[in-house]
């Protein structure tokens, strides 16, 4: 890896869409302008500058289109960008009226380094509305070569162009114009399929009311339809108003994420620029079975297309990724989105409890509540079942039992949610059992010795599930789990008990990081009444802990989850990229540090406080990501491979064994481990 700091290391590719400043039938000076953006996007070290539909001569010329003085100017002004190309880092796509073949075509002239690498005549014509391009122009499925002399040279001419780099992967590049993608099939569909990955639409668009969000759909759609980044570009200031007006809307799409937008109307000339990353978007099409169908589908048409290979001079120094990564990937950043995303989420696990419920004639829930964020988000969900029933709250049994370790608040934390809920409510202690258990197998701490191994915790575990099993038995009801899908990750579970093991596991899909958020969300949203809400509070202010092995001193205080394993907020990071899609270590690293590498930069959603809001050097990232791959890779997958039912919550997966993660239980992690040393 020549460069661990830079995108162009990590599968991302910088583009611009670019709205110059234009005068009608002027080349010479749209020309000016198409440099000056260009060379400011060379600045940015972009790969990739689109410009709008026949940019050089202007798109509202008219019968103007039919005068060779204004042919040739156009012509000479890309000889002009030709030359000035060999300088610049990014390809060019240039809207420009050519005469070919005794026919004018609408086309877009891909350049790069010098040199053209193809040109792309606009597929279908426009002739209602506002638009009569049929007047002026010949479509160019009425094109009789495929190759055309042009400037001296001979150059491929087609809209079946696919243009890839050679020397980067995943980098291949499509071009459209305006009216293509309007069409059923347009032609960036078909090179999607082909491979494409970086779908380019140069239009003019004049705007009307309510056009600018049919725009957004389109490209939204095509994007997430093709599994692609599309970047689209429309003519802005200085074109004709004759007839018309123009709003100057370029936007730049990943699969349906929209990553960067103009403003709209603006009087000035205009450069939008984001970082796409090629990576996740190959991960998505090799994950889609439906994608890779269509492709065997149409195999035989898009072999047909043609693939135009140049070698891309990657740019040597450090390219910074200019691109917002959430913390939290399992959380919105927007207010809306995630206030509509966990209402969602709870209407999932209800359901899905009410439907297991139901089909087994069970009208009770037994549930252990710790005083820990699991087990009261839990508590909550079956609390709205029992609502959407019409039974009544006291059906949920929920029991308290507190070990050698169990610390007074979270007991206390523990009574006061399920007081305030209106369950029936029971403490039981369970540390007769226990010490029954380890005399029973000899363990060292019934004879006095403090040996707090894995044994001492794993009995407390076990003798809690032992407990919930037989009373559910006792009441005939139904033993609801708590753990959740970080644990699972992590493998910080007793395996067949504990968190482990239930008769319904109702958070094995939802991470921890969003547990906190579903909690802070049934505070803000007045779920539940004062006593509730305040009782929750005080648990998400507690430390995470399993609290199973007692404090010895004040300087070695209970057991801190995060200490051992890693910090949530870092390791759920991890899962979702890991799971998702399946990046690199390095990669996942090269994100989380641009995600956490300072607590001053990017978004924070809404309740987390300034001294929650934590940062971490690269060190600190590789050392935790190194934690969570030995574990999740290597020796806790016989854990996942044996789990209880349990709703999927979030598209970012569950680690079900019958769902979205199928893996063998003695693995090795070595691969991941060896990339691990990539990171610096």
């Amino acid at each position: 890896m020549k460069n661990f700091h830079s995108i162009y290391s990590h599968h991302f590719i910088r583009a611009s869409a670019c709205i110059p400043h234009l005068r009608v039938a002027d080349p010479v000076y749209n020309v000016d302008r198409i440099l000056e953006l260009a060379t400011h996007a060379s600045g940015l070290k972009s790969a990739v500058a689109l410009f709008p539909e026949l940019s050089i001569s202007s798109y509202s010329a008219d019968d103007l289109f039919h005068q060779q003085s204004l042919l040739n100017a156009v012509v000479d002004g890309i000889a002009r960008i030709i030359e000035a190309s060999r300088e610049l880092t990014p390809v060019l796509l240039i809207g420009a009226p050519l005469q070919l073949e005794g026919k004018l075509f609408n086309c877009a002239v891909v350049i790069y380094r010098g040199r053209i690498l193809g040109i792309v005549p606009k597929t279908y014509l426009p002739n209602y509305r506002e638009f009569y391009e049929k007047r002026q122009f010949t479509a160019g499925h009425a094109a009789l070569a495929r190759d055309v002399r042009f400037l001296d040279h001979t150059v491929p001419f087609g809209n079946d162009l696919i243009f890839s780099a050679v020397n980067v992967d995943h980098f291949s590049l499509h071009t459209e114009i305006c009216e293509d993608l309007w069409a059923p099939l347009p032609p960036s569909t078909f090179a999607a399929l082909a491979g494409a990955a970086v779908l380019v639409n140069l239009s003019a668009s004049n705007i009307t009311i309510g056009k600018a969000d049919y725009r957004r759909h389109l490209c939204a759609m095509q994007s997430s339809k093709c599994l692609a980044a599309y970047l689209y570009t429309a003519a802005g200031p200085g074109e004709s108003t004759t007839d018309l007006a123009w709003d100057g809307h370029a936007m730049i799409y990943e699969n349906h994420q929209l990553l960067a937008e103009s403003q709209r109307f603006s009087d000035q000339q205009q450069i939008i620029t984001a970082d796409i990353d090629l990576e996740r978007l190959i991960q998505d099409r090799l994950r889609t079975t439906s994608f890779n169908d269509a492709v065997q589908m149409h195999r035989e048409q898009l072999r047909s297309l043609r693939r135009i290979e140049f070698e891309f001079a990657v740019p040597e120094d450090t390219v910074p990724l200019h691109r917002s990564v959430a913390r939290f990937p399992y959380v919105p950043d927007n207010l809306e989105k995630r206030d509509e995303h966990c209402r969602e989420a709870y209407q999932i696990q209800v359901q899905g409890l009410m439907k297991r419920l139901t089909f087994t004639k069970t009208e009770r829930v037994v549930i252990g509540v710790s005083g820990g964020l699991d087990s009261a988000h839990a508590l909550i969900a079956a609390a709205h079942a029992m609502e959407r029933l019409n039974l009544p709250r006291a059906n949920i049994l929920a029991y308290t039992m507190p070990g050698f370790a169990t610390s007074d608040t979270t007991k206390n934390n523990a009574h006061r949610l399920m007081a305030a809920l209106g369950v029936t409510s029971q403490e039981i202690d369970i540390r007769p059992s226990c010490l029954q258990m380890l005399k029973d197998i000899g363990h060292p701490f019934t004879g006095g010795k403090p040996q707090y191994d894995i044994a001492f915790e794993n009995v407390q575990a076990g003798e809690r599930t032992s407990h919930l099993f037989r009373l559910a038995n006792l009441h005939h009801a139904l033993v609801l789990g708590t753990g959740d899908l970080s644990e699972l990750a992590l493998g910080w579970c007793t395996y067949g008990v504990g968190d482990h093991m239930s008769h319904y596991s109702i958070n094995a899909s939802v991470p921890k990081t969003l547990i906190q958020h579903l909690i802070r969300w049934t505070i803000d949203t007045r779920q539940f009444n004062d006593a509730a809400h305040e009782a929750l509070a005080a648990i998400l202010d507690t430390e995470i802990s399993p609290e199973l092995i007692p404090a010895q001193s004040p300087e070695k205080p209970l057991q801190s989850t995060q200490q051992i394993i890693g910090p949530y907020e870092l390791q759920d990071f991890n899962l979702y990229y890991v799971t998702r899609f399946g990046f690199r270590p390095a990669k996942i690293a090269f994100l989380a540090h641009h995600a956490w590498g300072s607590r001053l930069s990017g978004h924070w959603p809404d309740g987390i406080n300034e001294a929650s809001r934590n940062e971490y050097d690269l060190a600190a990232i590789k050392h935790w990501l190194g934690v969570f791959l030995a574990r999740f890779f290597q020796t806790s997958q016989f854990k996942r491979s044996c789990i209880p039912n349990a709703p999927k919550v979030g598209s970012g997966g569950s680690l079900s064994p019958r769902g979205d993660w199928r893996a063998p239980s003695d693995a090795e992690a070595k691969v991941w481990l060896d990339d691990l040393k990539l990171i610096p």
